[in-house]
């Protein structure tokens, strides 16, 4: 007897334990729903006293758009609202051929800065480097500017003339480059070789067959080939998938990278395979300011595993994933509305995020012709937008900057011009004499 009441006696605690937290849940979701109530009567309030009292007349449509574009660019730099024309041109740019100046750009400090410009289009001949600032883009400051909206001023029509103001931290005054607009055909592998037993590879862009390109030009010298190079630099990223490929060409086995988000779905692990790897080649990769997103994963998860050498400055700091959502069916005329949203962060083997911190070479080589400048250039971004507005009252016209010389060969001219490269190669000369001792 005494037994059952004391059972009993338990059950009726547990029960108003579970009775009391089932009715804090059931508050609390309540209070959640008001919550989500009156922020949305807020925006309400918002909508109606700015079509019904702003100076100039302005349609429900077009104040929502303005809000959705306001909510999605101050979530980050890379979530964005895409109305239909924008979600088309989108489309069409990752196409891979477009009318435009071929200049990879991204958000620093709240200024437009070019990530990196393509190698062969009108932004590289012109000499844009990564790192410069985007002040003015023909008559139109850039200050307040999100990237979709600099994206769609630099594309147009081939063969039309544009005018790109730059603020460069080794230039005193902001430059002006005139450009004329081309189509945008990108060549992602470029391939040479070094007194024959040295393999240069330069991946300009992460698309879908880069991993492929790798693959066949290390295969087919292989026999003859004791290290190789690969050039990340200025390469702003693009697929993940060729990006995983790329790094399961050089690794055996372990986590190449994961990406981590809110939802669970998102959470994945990709991982190597050992399958047709190239362990046995000294490796030595190269980065700069203009190494993103994918080239990022590329060279910090090479580092993680041990299995390269990188070498150059430290890397953009692009780490996070996006996904463009449709909001609609496509209308009659194909177009339709679209969010691009961040839902994930990339993670590298080793736990650490490179999302605005970036990969940190083994060995740290600036650019030679680049001058050394004060520490003064590294304005915080509160502060850059003063600094801008202040270059933009001093602008004067420049002289257009020399086109780059062909890069057709590998040559010893070229090493003696390319600090960073030359460098890379020394390494790798000694990497491979460790390597020869070792067997």
């Amino acid at each position: 007897m005494k037994v059952r009441i004391i059972a009993a006696a338990s059950f009726l605690v547990i029960f108003s334990f579970c009775a009391l937290v089932y009715s804090e849940v059931e508050a609390k979701g309540r209070n959640d729903e008001v919550s989500r109530q009156d922020a949305f009567e807020k925006f309400t309030k918002v909508v109606h006293t700015i079509e019904k009292y702003y100076v100039d007349e302005i349609e429900i449509d077009e104040i929502i758009d303005k809000a959705l574009n306001g909510l999605l660019s101050n979530l980050d730099a890379h979530s964005s609202y895409l109305d239909s024309k924008q979600f088309g041109e989108m489309q069409i740019k990752t196409s891979g051929k477009f009318g435009g100046l071929g200049i990879h750009v991204g958000m620093r400090d709240g200024a437009l800065t070019v990530v990196a410009p393509i190698e062969g289009t009108p932004a590289d001949k012109a000499g844009i480097e990564s790192g410069d600032i985007i002040l003015k883009i023909d008559d139109r400051s850039t200050i307040g500017m999100n990237i979709d909206e600099a994206v769609e001023l630099m594309r147009g029509t081939p063969n039309s003339p544009i005018r790109i103001t730059i603020v460069r931290k080794s230039m005193e005054k902001p430059l002006e480059i005139p450009l004329v607009r081309a189509i945008i055909n990108v060549q992602s592998v470029y391939a040479k070789t070094y007194k024959s037993d040295i393999l240069y590879l330069r991946v300009t862009n992460f698309d879908a067959n880069v991993a492929e390109s790798l693959k066949k030009e290390i295969t087919s010298r292989k026999a003859t080939t004791k290290g190789i190079i690969l050039d990340l630099r200025n390469n702003p990223g693009g697929l993940l998938d060729p990006a995983i490929k790329t790094v399961d060409i050089f690794i055996e086995d372990g986590v190449i990278v994961s990406q981590k988000g809110r939802v669970e779905k998102e959470n994945k692990t990709f991982t190597a395979s050992k399958r047709g790897t190239i362990s046995d080649i000294p490796l030595v990769v190269l980065v700069n300011g203009g190494s993103a997103s994918a080239s990022e994963i590329v060279s910090g998860s090479l580092q993680d595993h041990r299995r390269a050498v990188i070498v150059g400055e430290r890397t953009f700091g692009k780490g996070s994933v996006q996904l463009v959502m449709p909001l609609d069916e496509p209308d009659r005329n194909n177009a339709q509305d679209a969010i691009r949203i961040t839902i994930a962060r990339y993670y590298l083997p080793s736990g650490r995020t490179i999302q605005a911190t970036g990969v940190e070479p083994d060995v740290e080589i600036k650019r030679a012709s680049l001058k050394e400048v004060d520490d003064d250039f590294a304005i915080k971004e509160a502060q850059l937008k003063d600094h801008l507005e202040a270059q933009l009252s001093e602008i004067s016209s420049q002289p257009k900057q020399a086109a780059k010389p062909d890069d057709s060969q590998l040559t010893n001219e070229q090493l003696n011009e390319d600090y960073q490269l030359k460098s890379a190669l020394g390494i790798l000369r000694g990497l491979i004499v460790l390597q020869d001792g070792k067997r």
